[in-house]
């Protein structure tokens, strides 16, 4: 049997995973890895977030129609204590700070056994640096789940310099066995992939807004209404080739000179967390928010996203 056709508990060897952070990215990977077999243990030192976290679980499995008897393979507890030289996977779900992922992964070092693998769910901080303090960095690797990873399938499984080859080829098959969508990333650049061209966009999006171009709702607007509604289809390269490259190059010609370039972020941006207008969970960011349209909004995203999730299944099946 290959290391592609090996179910996920025997790729681990039968030993547990590890996941640090009972956060929404933390609780959502230990419940996938769950539901294909592995027992996991989840390390959360705030309480609220722990006396939170069966209920969180309950979402997720009814989301998916799923029993939610799969989430007594997850447990969670405040600190690593025992847990820890005995798992096979550790995957580090903390908050974006560079220096609590470094003392995260100090700790996972010296507590996980030799042969686990370290891995990091950051979103664009580069492997290397969270690794920097370690002294055996062949077995970090950067695996990015997307929010929410029992929805969106894809995970970026990114090698830092020092990465060995085992541990991506080992990541690689680990991810593809719990039914994600592993892509590798070759080379350790902030942001990786995904979150390079989505907060291109962004920088754009918000650049439009700032200079009066139109409001925020119009930019959503436009998004999901022209060319985001066929990128689940077909990506932009493809676009580009079903066009004619040709065509591609002339636009370039004309907008790209015009495209905002800033290597910082926008006024907008900076004086709206400045005033605390930091989104939807605090009533304003770009956009007034109410709890009904954020809800409604959420409640929205999770219909689509897993009406897609079933769409891909039924196709692959």
């Amino acid at each position: 049997m290959s290391m592609a056709d090996t179910p996920p508990a025997d790729l681990l060897d039968g030993r547990p995973a590890l996941v640090v952070g009972g956060g929404r990215m933390g609780l959502a990977i230990a419940q996938v890895l769950a539901v294909a077999g592995i027992a996991v243990t989840v390390v959360e030192p705030h309480a609220p977030m722990r006396q939170s976290a069966r209920e969180r679980l309950s979402r997720i499995f009814r989301v998916l129609d799923q029993d939610e008897a799969l989430g007594d393979r997850i447990s969670v507890v405040a600190e690593m204590g025992e847990r820890a030289p005995d798992v096979a996977l550790a995957i580090e779900a903390v908050h974006e700070q560079l220096d609590l992922k470094r003392a995260v992964f100090r700790q996972l070092e010296a507590a996980c056994p030799p042969d686990a693998i370290l891995a990091t769910n950051t979103s664009v901080i580069p492997i290397g640096r969270v690794a920097a303090d370690l002294r055996y960095r062949g077995r970090v690797v950067g695996t990015h789940f997307w929010n929410p990873p029992y929805l969106v399938r894809l995970v970026e499984v990114v090698r830092a310099d020092q990465t060995s080859e085992e541990t991506m080829q080992r990541t690689m098959a680990l991810m593809k066995a719990v039914g994600q969508l592993p892509v590798r990333v070759n080379r350790d650049v902030p942001g990786f992939i995904g979150n390079r061209l989505q907060h291109a966009l962004k920088r754009e999006a918000i650049a439009l807004v700032q200079a009066g171009v139109c409001d925020a709702e119009t930019v959503d607007f436009v998004v999901k209404n022209s060319f985001g509604a066929r990128l689940g289809i077909m990506g932009p390269l493809e676009q580009s080739d079903l066009v004619g490259l040709d065509l591609t190059l002339a636009i370039h010609r004309i907008i790209l000179p015009d495209l905002d370039a800033s290597t910082a972020p926008q006024q907008l941006l900076v004086d709206l967390v400045a005033a605390g207008h930091t989104g939807a969970a605090v009533g304003r960011g770009f956009r007034a928010w109410t709890a009904e349209g954020r809800q409604e909004l959420q409640s929205r995203l999770d219909r689509y996203v897993a009406g897609t999730r079933r769409g891909i299944e039924g196709a692959q099946s």
